[in-house]
């Protein structure tokens, strides 16, 4: 593990390709004086723990305003008293959140906004509960999965895309849904995005995960083989990092550069974490 200390930050990279530990005290992170540099490890590593911060969720909802504007959309917070809610509770546990059921899809890889054209820049979670068993994060940097992939299967990649939705998700979680179930999720939003997403700054990352349906144009047990086969190449060990969760932990990570997912643990187990999110700034392409 490397550690670099920088102003006022520690700096701890701890993969090679993905994950860094930031050492530093509530009052830094919370005036924006780093902010830029936050947001140039964010880019570059993917993902940022901030180790037992202990941020409340005013402090949260001002450290990610320090960083960009605030993402409400798709952030599955019902209204309350007409105003929009920039904290969403991450429980499986049906008393605790209202779209428990629904999120059972953050056991599998995925990033967030497949279906839309502009995707969240970027997720902050702290860990308010912990499970006794399981409930560990991990991320994989699709930018290294791409980047370490032969030259011959990145040209046999331009140009593809596939097509993303709702009911391939639902699908996932209950290979058997009823009909009224199957209709009621095919009327869920799905979109056509690029294979290889071709970033502003320069970088490629893969679009795959639990959304993926189907390659355009190819033969449906192709296009199925090349999604499995993607999704397994970008989770190799070399390019995940596995975070081990303490009470108070604050975790941000670049929704457009990973994919991530929960490990299991029981819905009543008490696992909270509380989640706030950066508007999308670049549309797939």
């Amino acid at each position: 593990m490397m550690t670099v200390t920088s102003m006022a930050l520690s700096v701890s990279h701890l993969t090679p390709h993905i994950g860094t530990r930031i050492d530093s005290d509530g009052e830094t992170l919370l005036s924006g004086r780093h902010a830029q540099e936050i947001r140039a490890l964010l880019e570059t590593r993917s993902v940022l723990v901030f180790p037992e911060i202990g941020f409340d969720d005013e402090q949260q909802i001002a450290f990610t305003r320090s960083l960009g504007a605030l993402a409400y959309d798709y952030n599955g917070v019902p209204m309350v008293n007409g105003e929009q809610q920039a904290i969403f509770k991450v429980s499986l546990d049906e008393k605790v959140s209202p779209t428990a059921r629904s999120l059972k899809n953050s056991l599998l890889w995925h990033l967030d906004g497949t279906t839309h054209d502009v995707p969240i820049l970027a997720s902050v979670l702290t860990a308010r509960h912990l499970a006794p068993a399981g409930g560990e994060t991990e991320w994989c940097s699709t930018y290294a999965a791409y980047e370490a992939l032969p030259d011959e299967d990145k040209r046999a990649l331009e140009g593809l895309r596939a097509v993303h939705s709702n009911l391939q998700l639902q699908r996932n979680i209950n290979p058997e849904l009823s009909y009224a179930d199957f209709r009621r999720a095919r009327g869920g939003p799905s979109k056509s995005q690029p294979l290889v997403w071709t970033h502003r700054n320069g970088r490629k990352s893969l679009v795959v995960g639990a959304t993926a349906a189907y390659v355009e144009g190819m033969p449906h047990d192709d296009s199925l083989e090349l999604l499995v086969r993607l999704r397994d190449w970008a989770t190799q060990p070399q390019f995940v990092y596995r975070h081990e969760w303490k009470i108070g932990d604050m975790v941000i990570w670049d929704n457009t550069g990973t994919l991530h997912r929960a490990l299991p643990y029981a819905p009543d187990s008490g696992r909270l974490m509380h989640r706030s999110m950066l508007a999308g700034e670049e549309p797939f392409a």
